[in-house]
């Protein structure tokens, strides 16, 4: 398994709920695959350097999880297809 640092922008249009229903699906994302989220940071609403889809702000979300590369690769795919996160970043952690 490896470590990987995840960092995504949820729509700030969304309601509290919505909101919370699509954080709780992206952890769940790396939950039900046999991994686990080692860390969970949401780091808040804040303005985008520009638009993206007319959106000018978006909630904020860093997440550190361990895992293998094909569910990465699976969570990769589902983040793009779900229309209410604007962006996202995977990152490969060095072994320390």
């Amino acid at each position: 398994m490896t470590n990987y640092e995840i960092m995504f922008i949820v729509k700030a249009t969304l309601d509290d709920a919505a909101l919370n229903n699509i954080v709780k699906d992206v952890q769940k994302i790396i939950t039900d695959n046999k991994s686990k989220v080692i860390e969970f940071k949401d780091l808040g609403r804040k303005k985008l350097a520009y638009p993206i889809n007319k959106e000018v702000s978006g909630f904020y979300y860093l997440m550190t999880v361990e895992t293998s590369h094909s569910i990465i690769q699976e969570f990769d795919r589902k983040l793009r297809i779900n229309e209410n996160i604007l962006r996202h970043l995977i990152l490969k952690k060095e072994s320390e």
